[in-house]
């Protein structure tokens, strides 16, 4: 089947899915972002990743030429659309076509753009063995330069740390800020076990928001598992006896070793496991239909 692709308000064939060169979006990192995934028939957050653009749309200064209800109805059509059921779905709204100035005002009108497709950022069986990474150089930018809360199209603070992950064989990569704190990988947030207690970064340290990260915090909590927002060092992730990332399209993964040192026994912990479990049948039972 040809895979349709929303742009401003048509859907057009992949292969004829184009935008001017002339977008500040392109030229500039202009513009922002969302990752959304859909389960068995059923969009995962939709509302909450909607808010989350629009917030970052509202963050800096661009008009998103669609009020919330109707971006929805567009992600849901395009999905209809293409008959996707388990899905990825990313949404990109720019600044649009402009001069070679930087200027915003010279962009008369965003473009919006919703891809319906699939993704796959880990191989499968990472999920059961789990991942190897590193920690790198790169450092996150801090909020008051860029603040992580703003899903930009401006991801080269991201992309090198991928780069740098790219480099060391692995598949992802952990950040600090620059006080010394873990922040996030290269696109998902982090979580660490120690001491029976499960610890991800607060938001202040440079750590996106996230929205699985959410929904995960929520699962480990009705299990009653203790979960702390804390900073956290280099040597607390060596010497934790667990670890694992989040992500819209990472899902739950555990990280078994972090620059050589194995993480507890080096297989993936139980609590991580058992979160593993609760999340993937959490997704596959709620979010909004897709199909009436």
């Amino acid at each position: 089947m040809q895979e349709l692709v929303y742009i401003d308000g048509e859907l057009v064939p992949r292969e004829e899915a184009k935008v001017s060169v002339f977008d500040h979006g392109y030229l500039y990192g202009d513009g922002v972002f969302e990752g959304i995934r859909t389960y068995n028939g059923r969009v995962f957050k939709l509302t909450e990743h909607l808010e989350r653009l629009y917030e970052s749309a509202k963050s800096i200064m661009l008009f998103i030429p669609l009020t919330l209800e109707e971006m929805e109805e567009a992600v849901l059509d395009t999905l209809r659309q293409n008959k996707l059921t388990d899905a990825y779905i990313r949404i990109v709204v720019s600044r649009g076509v402009g001069d070679l100035g930087l200027d915003p005002q010279k962009c008369p009108r965003p473009t919006v753009v919703i891809i319906a497709s699939k993704i796959s950022i880990y191989p499968r069986e990472y999920y059961e063995e789990g991942l190897r990474v590193i920690t790198v150089a790169t450092r996150r930018n801090i909020p008051d330069a860029l603040d992580p809360k703003i899903k930009s199209l401006n991801y080269l603070n991201n992309i090198l740390v991928k780069i740098e992950a790219n480099r060391a064989g692995v598949l992802e990569a952990i950040m600090f800020n620059r006080s010394g704190y873990i922040t996030e990988g290269s696109g998902d947030n982090i979580f660490i076990v120690r001491k029976g207690k499960i610890i991800t970064p607060p938001t202040y340290v440079g750590a996106l928001e996230g929205i699985t990260r959410e929904v995960v915090m929520e699962l480990a909590a009705q299990k009653g598992y203790p979960i702390l927002e804390r900073p956290f060092t280099r040597h607390d992730l060596y010497v934790a006896s667990e670890c694992f990332l989040t992500g819209t399209a990472a899902e739950v993964i555990p990280v078994i070793d972090v620059d050589g040192r194995e993480i507890g026994d080096g297989k993936p912990g139980k609590i991580t496991c058992d979160i593993m479990r609760a999340f993937k049948d959490y997704v596959m039972n709620n979010g909004t239909p897709i199909y009436d």
